[in-house]
Formats: structure tokens, C-alpha cells, sequence
């Protein structure tokens, strides 16, 4: 726990807002998800690894200064915060930036008492949900992007958006302002987002009789790829991850299900009204035919889909005995660290590996090009829950700092990407794109980016309906289209009478 020393002072309660029908989200969904309304400070249009890295290191900022026209630098007052942070584990490199972002926080604020919690990421959710109900949490929260929901949907998170704190809500990526926007109204500020990207062993492809510096274009020739390897070489093409109760299998199965046209809801839609049940719709089967062609028809891909996330394919990948798979850009570090540790004629295979590895864009579909946006977001809670009582102007202070281009970006260093736009101008941006490898390619896929449904039963459909779905498909216990059926009888059995 890090605390910063100052004098306490409390704002009064804002009014707590009273929820009320799914069907109010549609008109401001619809007016805050224009591509137009979003392309201020930089042009979504142009997006690509050659536009990102034109922009970068082309603007300086000054947050203390920035800040100060929001809440006053000598303000004094107290703040509380809970995130998940840095811990022994991460690099060192995120542990030092922490330690300067409290430094700085200080040193621009050094009247606000400060009380933050870096909480583990498996346990923040339960203790804020502790905490709120004997109205003991903290007044500002980092979640990641699909738990928000649960506590807006509640009544429990203030009305916030981005102009609340000087900001833009231009200058937010549509996908995530789409994960902050419960009942039509929004209730947070992204903080990072990060997308993933398709990752090919080039030595493997020209083996196979494929053009090594050419990933599939489409989903339809990652199954056509698959096979062609499998055929060639004996080994898998494709690393198909279908574990059930596993948040691996939904961030690569629905970029492909979005790219055919499906979805759980209407979540890739411009403007959902999570309403409308996509799971058995033509798309929807086309994707899980696709898998099912692979994994049962072709055979191309691991026998032991069924049962791996992606940590399953790292092993597979750097021994040579897997050409693709959907991953993060950390993925290259964790290929070099195990080539590593590799010795004999491992090494030589696993050094191959290195050298070979590309990333691409996640292929297209007949619909649409998509990944899954995921990413953090920060949320005001509601004063009656806090314990000791809300203070707005030191909450608004922090979130002005936190979620400035300057450290929105330093903070996502190693395995994200700044929430806020102006980030990707800044000169921290451009030192990031130097020093970590193939940052530019997944960070080319945002505006690709599809966030899961923000409804309080997101978790349970991505991690247990659709993983079900799928093994469903694979074991043959049901056809492709049974299975889909299935599956969106669940969902709308789940979200009851909302639909």
C-alpha cells in the first residue's frame, strides 16, 4: 500500500443515479460511436504500424500544468484508490514506472492525503464487492474492462466521463467509451487498451508451400492454411483454444465468430442495445463451422484443444510443431526467453523459431475485420458507499493525472496501450514502439477492436456459454447448428426477462 501525506477534506454527495430499462442505451450509444466524432486528435482513418509510428513523438505535453486548470495544485484533500499494479513478477521496467507515477503524483499534489491498494487481480473483484456492500470502498477504482458493469448496473459507480476531468471524449477509442456505457449513460474513463494480433512461424509457411512473409488474409485461409501444414509437415497449423471456464478461449474464438457476422449479443454492432441474441445467427455457425473443419474434419489443428489455453501453445510454438496462433506482443519476449533456456538441438530449433516469428493483423471475415478491445477502465464510486465519504476534487485530480497522454502511456509500458489518444503523440510513445517488437502491429488493431457486451452477465456468457458452445461442436455431443442453438437458448435463459 502506498501512501502519500496531506490534509483530509470531503466534497458533498453527488446525487446517485437510479437505473432504469435496457432500452434508454440506443440514442447516446448511437451519438458517442461516430467514427467522426472520434477523430480529433489523431485520424482513426489513417490507423496502421506505418500512421502510429508517423505520430509518435510529435507533441510534447505538460500534465501538471494541464491538471492545474481542472483542480487547483495546492488543492488539499484526501483520496483512496484501489487498482491491480505492478508486483514482484512484473518486469522491472513496470515496477519503476509505478514508483515515478507516485513520485510525480506527489510532488504535483502534495496536499491531497493520499491511500492507494495495489490489490492481485484475482482478488480485486471480490473485495470491492465486500467492501461495497458494508460501504467501505474506496472513492476511485481501476477495473479491468469487463468488470465494470456489474457495479454500474448496481447503482454503485458515478456518472463519469472524460470531460469531467479535461479531457475529450474524442479522444477515447469508441471501443472502450462502448465499455463504459451502461443505460445510456457513462460511468468511467478508459485508462488502457490493449488488442492482440496473429502470429505465424514464417520457416514453417515456405515448408509448407506457403508464402512465408504472407499471413491469411481471411478466416477461411487460416483453415485452408491449417490444413495445407498439417498435410505437409505432420504438425498443427492452427492453435484452437476451446478450455472451458477459461477467458483464453473467448479473446480468440470471437474475433472469429465477430469476422463471420456473429456474436453473443449485438456487441459488435455500432450501436448495440444488447437486446438482440447473435449466437445461432448464419455468421455465428459459419465461425464455429470453421473450428469445427479444423479440429474435426481436417485434424489441423492440437488434439488437445479441448483442453489448452494459450500457455498450452507456447511450448508446441517454439519447438516448431505450430505455425499460428492469436497472441499479445509479449508473446515475442516469451519466445525468446524460452529459446533461452533451450540447450542442444532444442536451442537450434527454438533460435529458428525466433527468427521466423511474424505478426499480422487478425484475418478478416465476411462481415468484418475484429479482436477482442480489452484494457482498464477507472470509475467514481457513489459517495454513500466510500468509506469516510467522497472527495470530488481530489478524485478529479487524480484522474486527470493518471489519465493524461503523458502517463496513460507510461503506465501501459510493456503490455498495453495509452486509453487516451494523445498518447500515441507523445515522446513516451515513440520510445516504446523502439524498444518493444511488434508493439506497432497490435497496437495496429484497435480500431478493430470489439469490447464483450456490457451487461452484468458478460463474464458467465464469454466464459462458460461460449467455451460450451464450442466443445459442444468439437466433441460431436451436437451438431454445429445444435450446439449454436444450445447456446443461445443459455443466453437468453441468463438474461431473462431483458430480452
Amino acid at each position: 500500500m502506498t501512501k502519500l501525506q496531506g490534509r483530509g477534506m470531503r466534497s458533498a454527495a453527488p446525487t446517485r443515479r437510479r437505473l432504469i430499462g435496457r432500452a434508454v442505451a440506443t440514442v447516446t450509444v448511437a451519438s458517442l460511436l461516430s467514427s467522426t466524432v472520434y477523430a480529433q486528435s489523431v485520424d482513426l482513418s489513417q490507423w496502421s504500424p506505418e500512421y502510429v509510428r508517423s505520430i509518435a513523438g510529435t507533441e510534447e505535453v505538460d500534465t501538471a500544468e494541464h491538471c492545474a486548470s481542472v483542480v487547483p495544485l495546492d488543492y488539499e484533500g484526501r483520496l483512496t484508490y484501489w487498482w491491480t499494479g505492478p508486483n514482484e513478477a512484473s518486469p522491472q521496467i513496470e515496477r519503476d514506472i509505478n514508483e515515478q507515477f507516485w513520485a510525480a503524483w506527489e510532488e504535483t499534489y502534495p496536499n491531497i492525503e493520499t491511500d492507494a491498494q495495489n490489490i492481485d487481480y484475482n482478488q480485486l473483484l471480490d473485495k470491492l464487492r465486500t467492501a461495497l456492500l458494508g460501504n467501505a470502498g474506496p472513492m476511485v477504482l481501476r477495473l479491468q474492462i469487463l468488470g465494470g458493469v456489474e457495479f454500474a448496473s448496481k447503482g454503485y459507480f458515478q456518472e463519469l466521463k472524460p470531460e469531467d476531468v479535461g479531457y475529450p471524449t474524442a479522444d477515447f477509442w469508441p471501443g472502450a467509451m462502448k465499455s463504459v456505457t451502461w443505460e445510456g449513460t457513462t460511468y468511467g474513463i478508459p485508462t488502457n487498451n490493449e488488442t492482440m494480433a496473429f502470429i505465424w512461424n514464417a520457416d514453417i509457411f515456405e515448408r509448407a508451400g506457403l508464402d512465408p512473409e504472407t499471413p491469411p488474409a481471411t478466416w477461411e485461409d487460416v483453415v485452408a492454411y491449417s490444413k495445407q501444414i498439417h498435410d505437409e509437415l505432420g504438425i498443427a497449423g492452427y492453435g484452437l483454444v476451446a478450455r472451458q471456464n477459461a477467458g483464453n478461449t473467448p479473446f480468440r474464438f470471437m474475433p472469429q465468430l465477430w469476422a463471420f457476422g456473429g456474436g453473443a449479443l449485438d456487441e459488435s454492432t455500432d450501436s448495440p442495445t444488447y437486446e438482440t441474441v447473435m449466437l445461432n445467427n448464419e455468421g455465428a455457425k459459419a465461425a464455429l463451422q470453421a473450428s469445427y473443419d479444423m479440429y474435426v474434419r481436417d485434424k489441423s489443428v492440437p488434439a488437445s484443444a479441448l483442453t489448452n489455453t494459450q500457455n498450452e501453445n507456447q511450448a508446441p510454438f517454439i519447438a516448431g510443431q505450430l505455425a499460428m496462433m492469436i497472441a499479445h506482443p509479449a508473446e515475442y519476449a516469451k519466445m525468446v526467453d524460452l529459446a533461452g533456456q533451450a540447450t542442444g538441438a532444442d536451442k537450434e530449433v527454438a533460435d529458428t523459431v525466433v527468427a521466423n516469428m511474424r505478426y499480422g493483423l487478425i484475418p478478416e471475415g465476411p462481415e468484418r475485420r475484429a479482436v477482442v478491445f480489452g484494457g482498464s477502465n477507472m470509475h467514481f464510486i457513489e459517495d454513500e458507499y466510500v468509506d469516510g465519504g467522497f472527495d470530488e476534487m481530489a478524485a478529479k485530480a487524480f484522474a486527470c493525472f493518471w489519465n493524461s497522454p503523458e502517463w496513460s502511456t507510461k503506465l501501459a509500458w510493456t503490455g498495453s496501450n495509452p486509453g487516451n489518444l494523445r498518447g500515441f503523440k507523445t515522446e513516451w510513445m515513440k520510445e516504446r514502439l523502439d524498444t518493444i517488437k511488434f508493439l506497432d502491429v497490435t497496437t495496429s488493431m484497435l480500431p478493430n477492436g470489439v469490447p464483450f457486451p456490457v451487461v452484468p452477465e458478460a463474464t458467465e456468457i464469454m466464459n462458460i456459454i461460449v467455451p460450451d458452445m464450442l466443445q459442444n461442436a468439437l466433441t460431436e455431443r451436437m451438431t454445429v447448428e445444435e450446439a449454436a442453438d444450445d447456446a443461445a437458448a443459455k443466453v437468453e435463459s441468463l438474461m431473462g426477462g431483458g430480452l
